[in-house]
């Protein structure tokens, strides 16, 4: 057994006991899609050398930094575009959501919505229901066609899946059994 693998992963584990969190999921709703132009980082890197002078008779290392500034443009499309775009996504956004908001006065009172309620502010919603009559979803008429066209198929999410091996409802006063005792 290799016990310096061992220990390693023993070690690997209880650092990230002690330091990692919990996983939070990305909200990708809210991204904003690398609508960063470029990255500055600032890094310091140490070099290990070691230097053998022979004047003195003695070994010593030599530590040398290296202090280094690195810019990363990003290729693609140009700054301007890309914050303008971002600027329409959270305007369609807002257009959207704005009708639920001025339709809540409690929104209003609550001070942790003090910004939405100020960006939705003047924003009159427009009407528009393009519901069916019958208030069923597009997929619910596709599926309803499709069965009018096949009635001998049962559709998984059909309320009543009529079949011969149906299971049927106890009466509300059936008494089930007992299980057996162990012996």
């Amino acid at each position: 057994m290799n016990y310096k693998f061992t220990l390693v992963l023993f070690i690997m584990l209880f650092l990230l006991a002690v330091f990692g969190g919990p996983a939070h999921s990305r909200n990708d709703y809210l991204n904003e899609y690398n609508s960063r132009c470029g990255d500055f980082e600032t890094r310091i890197e140490a070099e290990d050398r070691e230097t053998d002078y022979t004047s003195s008779n003695s070994d010593y290392e030599q530590d040398n930094y290296r202090l280094n500034f690195t810019y990363r443009k990003y290729l693609g499309v140009d700054c301007k575009t890309v914050k303008e775009n971002l600027n329409l996504k959270q305007q369609l956004e807002l257009m959207k959501m704005c009708g639920r908001v001025n339709n809540n006065p409690s929104l209003a009172q609550n001070p942790n919505f003090a910004l939405l309620v100020g960006k939705c502010r003047g924003v009159s919603p427009t009407k528009v229901d393009n519901r069916p009559e019958d208030s069923k979803s597009y997929w619910d008429n596709l599926k309803d066609d499709y069965k009018k066209e096949n009635p001998d198929i049962n559709l998984m999410g059909d309320k009543f899946i009529k079949s011969k091996n149906s299971l049927k409802m106890p009466p509300k006063d059936f008494i089930l059994p007992e299980p057996k005792p162990k012996q």
